[in-house]
């Protein structure tokens, strides 16, 4: 639980500031009491509950009041509800890297395999779209239902030079903000809008899968990137995907002329080869600050299986309530209890 007023907590000073006023006016009504000769002729008359009954009406205010202090504080939950909204963003990275071939046929073929698979195994209705990234990142296709354009999209993928991980979650984030409006679109410049950052634990249905065999060497810091992530309450699932050894590169005659994404015939590990260079700490700290998760896949097998271990079939939407009613009820009814009981065991 969070408040959004939380300078209205400091009234909470006042209850000790009650309770020792109570305390004294206790000790000054000790003055004029009358004096017994033995605490024995005085036992026998005070009622068993006497003292517990004179306290509670007053331990009751207070707890009234700290109920009505923290509805002044607008108080929020974060409440989970099951949704069928949901959309899936496939980042997937297109640099040359994804050339090696120490995944047969290469990683690239091997991912996009695993890419179709996954997407013919999301029930009917949900929403899915790709964003390719290598020097810079670029919506393939907003997200649809359609699965065969989606496979003929992944299919029709070419590579390019460098990576560009933070630039993936930000076009990422513009493409679900665009059938999403309670998701703000990504700050690309500083005069670009701030958007209001979404309770801690609130996170929308939409999710990004992001896949990458590398570290980023272009576009926006990744960390700084999934800031903007987490502010917008998007979680982002990472996969590091590519073996320690490496090896040779064949995406075939024609990847890597591709304008889309560069051109050229970039060689990112040099003289044929390509060793794995996954730069795992970026990619656990994005899953960790998201709320996502990172998986680790050296073969086709384990991409296959860190596909179906997202949880997309079950998404729901963490929506912030504000409680601040609940607390006013209380307030007001241990207040009434508090006045009733004082007035039927201490009556004037």
């Amino acid at each position: 639980m969070t408040v959004l007023w939380p300078g209205f907590l400091a009234l909470l000073a006042l209850i000790p500031l009650a309770i020792y006023g109570y305390w004294w006016m206790l000790r000054r009504r000790r003055r004029f009491t009358v004096r017994f000769s033995s605490l024995s002729l005085l036992k026998p008359a005070l009622p068993k509950q006497s003292r517990w009954r004179r306290h509670l009406p007053f331990a009751l205010l207070l707890t009234a009041v700290a109920c009505l202090v923290l509805a002044m504080s607008r108080p929020v939950a974060v409440v989970a509800m099951p949704t069928n909204q949901t959309t899936i963003l496939l980042a997937i990275d297109v640099s040359r890297s994804m050339c090696s071939t120490d995944i047969p046929p290469n990683r690239f073929q091997a991912a996009k395999s695993a890419a179709i698979e996954f997407i013919e195994s999301q029930p009917p209705g949900a929403q899915i779209g790709v964003v390719a990234f290598a020097g810079f990142a670029e919506m393939v296709h907003p997200p649809t239902a359609d699965k065969r354009v989606l496979r003929d999209v992944i299919q029709s993928l070419l590579t390019g030079r460098r990576t560009a991980v933070g630039s993936a979650i930000l076009e990422s984030l513009d493409a679900i903000a665009e059938v999403d409006p309670n998701v703000a679109p990504s700050q690309r410049r500083s005069s670009d809008p701030a958007p209001t950052p979404v309770a801690p634990g609130a996170y929308a249905p939409s999710i990004i899968v992001l896949l990458t065999d590398g570290a980023s060497n272009a576009g926006p810091p990744p960390l700084e990137a999934a800031q903007q992530a987490v502010e917008r309450g998007v979680r982002v699932y990472t996969i590091g995907f590519g073996t320690a050894q490496g090896g040779r590169m064949d995406c075939g005659p024609f990847d890597g002329y591709e304008p889309f994404f560069g051109g050229g015939m970039g060689f990112g590990g040099g003289g044929g080869g390509f060793r794995r260079g996954i730069d795992e700490e970026t990619l656990i700290a994005i899953a960790e600050m998201t709320g996502g998760e990172y998986y680790s896949a050296e073969s086709a097998a384990e991409l296959h299986n860190a596909f179906f271990d997202l949880p997309t079939h079950l998404i729901t939407r963490y929506e912030t309530t504000e409680i601040s009613a609940f607390f006013a009820g209380a307030g007001a009814l241990l207040s009434i209890l508090a006045a009733a009981l004082s007035l039927r065991w201490n009556p004037v």
